[in-house]
């Protein structure tokens, strides 16, 4: 998952990083480079800080992607004090670069995770790796499985709201959909 989301990176990183000119040609690499590193351990930091529900509310698609978000507003602070720190850049430049590239960002991953049609996210994977072991990413798929039972989600009528029943719901957008239904969007 870091090497799809590093490409993201690099593909928001233009104008935000390289176009920059308060940001130094020989750092350019570095900064994506911390961005992508910033991004998922923001995300992890929030599984581990039991954030599961925040997680799953911006997965799901149901709160906007932009500078309201409390997940936007972590991972932006923490890349901006990162960039200012390990790269001398201005806090108005670090600032900047994080509030413009952190919201784009999110919400291509967002949307690539919600793709049915689009492989190269899948918010399974995305939960495990950002969760780092089993019991986060159980938590976060449990909190999902307790809404999703209040509300008819279980598909296939085992008892349980899990990948099989985000499955069943391909044609709604797949966990993007089950999420969907689930927080009510």
């Amino acid at each position: 998952m870091f090497e799809q989301l590093t490409q993201l990176v690099q593909q928001y990183g233009g104008s935000a990083v390289v176009n920059n000119s308060a940001i130094p040609n020989e750092h350019n690499e570095a900064v994506i480079s911390e961005t992508s590193t910033s991004i998922f351990a923001g995300l992890q930091k929030i599984a581990s800080e039991g954030g599961g529900e925040q997680l799953a509310s911006l997965f799901s698609g149901n709160s906007p992607i932009d500078s309201s978000n409390p997940v936007v507003q972590q991972i932006t602070q923490q890349l901006s004090g990162s960039l200012g720190e390990k790269f001398g850049l201005s806090s108005d430049t670090s600032s900047g670069v994080a509030s413009s590239m952190i919201p784009q960002i999110l919400s291509s991953l967002v949307n690539k995770a919600k793709d049915p049609n689009d492989s190269s996210f899948q918010i399974s994977d995305i939960i495990g790796a950002i969760s780092g072991n089993g019991g986060q990413a159980s938590g976060i798929m449990e909190t999902i499985n307790k809404y999703g039972m209040q509300f008819g989600l279980d598909q296939n009528a085992d008892g349980k709201v899990d990948v099989a029943d985000a499955m069943a719901l391909g044609k709604s957008g797949g966990l993007g959909g089950l999420l969907g239904k689930l927080f009510g969007k």
